[in-house]
């Protein structure tokens, strides 16, 4: 059984990856990912549509069941997402991932060779 606390980090975690301005938190696609774009002449509104709504959650993609994590392909690559939970500061991962007063996410996208 899924602990009440993985339930709501799971749910922060999907509203932020949805772009939900009330968990509050910084989004990045890695140089890999832009250099992708750039070569492919476009830009990065569909990939933030597909992690937007990415829903296909694993034992094997979400052991914890976080939904911090996910692969998908794109322009003929392999695409990781990740979401990561701070502190407020960004110096250290966040103690209560479920405070939003004391949390803040980092959203990464980037291709799979740059893991």
């Amino acid at each position: 059984m899924v602990s009440p606390t993985v339930v709501k980090i799971a749910e922060l975690n999907d509203k932020f990856r949805r772009c939900d301005s009330s968990v509050p938190g910084m989004r990045f696609l890695t140089a890999g990912i832009i250099e992708l774009l750039k070569r492919s002449n476009v830009d990065g509104d569909e990939i933030i549509k597909i992690v937007s709504e990415f829903n296909v959650f694993t034992e094997g993609n979400d052991p914890h069941g976080e939904h911090d994590f996910g692969t998908f392909e794109y322009l003929g690559e392999t695409c990781f997402w990740k979401i990561d939970a701070y502190d407020n500061d960004y110096s250290m991962g966040s103690d209560d991932p479920t405070d939003l007063s004391r949390t803040k996410r980092i959203l990464t996208v980037m291709l799979a060779d740059e893991w």
